[in-house]
């Protein structure tokens, strides 16, 4: 069974500084639960991983904000993510009183001790908990299975791989997600991203080999390039057939919504700039951008080149 969790609210606000009106935000929860889809995260709890002036609600994640979501949506669909250096000791009791009972966890490699605390008072107060490895590409595969053992032994229901950088490629899935359902009795799920391209391809490599979570957003609004569109991803389940509930996914109302998201925020509209192209190809971050020569792009995919040597060394 596949559980879909909508991404929009949070990472479609890379794109506009998370500045979603209120209206919109409930009316995109409403129809995304009302489409069927298990999960839609809200937003960020206190801000991304590094701040950003004047950043939005859908940023901030403020306790009037979820109480206003979970008015129209069952808490038991409400989701919000979180990096642990942004986390006080009151945030995750005012959060689940608030009506958010799923929290995911962005796990730095280098140090995880904080986050993982966390996670283990998380699953006391009664939430559904995943952590989300970060920039999965770049990672060494020991220091990999070492963070998803830990996960799981902290109370991790679901290990996420997530793919920020766009540059893994379908077979590299299927052979991340069967290693780490080798060290881990959490749920394997999917953060995709499609620098390359592949987000849709990487997502069915992903369930083929046991991932049970798939992330996307409505017309895969999300940050660089964006994420598994949503649209696309529940098309594939129902002419697949492979989900038993595929049917109970309402492809019609998430068409509408993506219609009016594309009406009202220019930023929603699907692109794949050839600069994020290049830095899914070099396996770089979106913070390496500003980096590139952006306006030639013949000059950013040489400095690209010259960045990834200059790591590799």
């Amino acid at each position: 069974m596949i559980i879909n969790l909508d991404v929009t609210l949070r990472d479609g606000g890379y794109r506009n500084n998370f500045d979603f009106p209120l209206a919109y935000a409930l009316h995109h929860a409403r129809e995304s639960v009302a489409a069927g889809m298990e999960w839609v995260e809200i937003g960020y709890r206190n801000g991304s991983f590094k701040p950003k002036p004047g950043i939005g609600r859908t940023g901030v994640g403020a306790d009037d904000y979820i109480r206003a979501v979970a008015e129209v949506v069952s808490p038991d669909r409400l989701c919000m993510i979180l990096h642990p250096k942004n986390i006080t000791e009151d945030d995750l009791p005012r959060m689940y009183e608030a009506g958010v009972r799923l929290v995911r966890f962005c796990l730095p490699s280098g140090t995880p001790e904080p986050g993982l605390a966390l996670l283990a008072e998380a699953a006391d107060l009664g939430f559904t908990t995943t952590v989300n490895i970060t920039r999965v590409s770049q990672l060494d595969r020991r220091r990999l299975v070492e963070l998803a053992a830990l996960s799981g032994d902290a109370g991790a229901d679901v290990v996420y791989l997530a793919d920020s950088n766009g540059s893994l490629l379908p077979g590299e899935v299927s052979q991340l997600v069967t290693l780490v359902r080798s060290v881990t009795d959490a749920e394997i799920g999917l953060h995709a991203h499609n620098n390359l391209g592949l987000a849709l391809a990487n997502a069915i490599a992903a369930v083929d080999a046991g991932a049970t979570w798939i992330d996307s957003s409505v017309l895969g609004m999300g940050k660089g390039p964006g994420n598994l569109v949503t649209e696309q991803w529940l098309a594939y389940l129902g002419r697949y057939g492979r989900d038993a509930r595929h049917d109970t996914y309402d492809l019609g109302r998430i068409l509408s919504l993506a219609h009016r998201m594309e009406s009202q925020f220019a930023e929603a509209k699907p692109s794949l700039p050839l600069p994020d192209l290049v830095l899914g190809h070099f396996d770089l971050s979106v913070e390496e951008r500003a980096k590139l020569p952006v306006d030639r792009i013949g000059d950013a995919f040489s400095a690209a080149r010259e960045l990834t040597a200059a790591g590799a060394r």
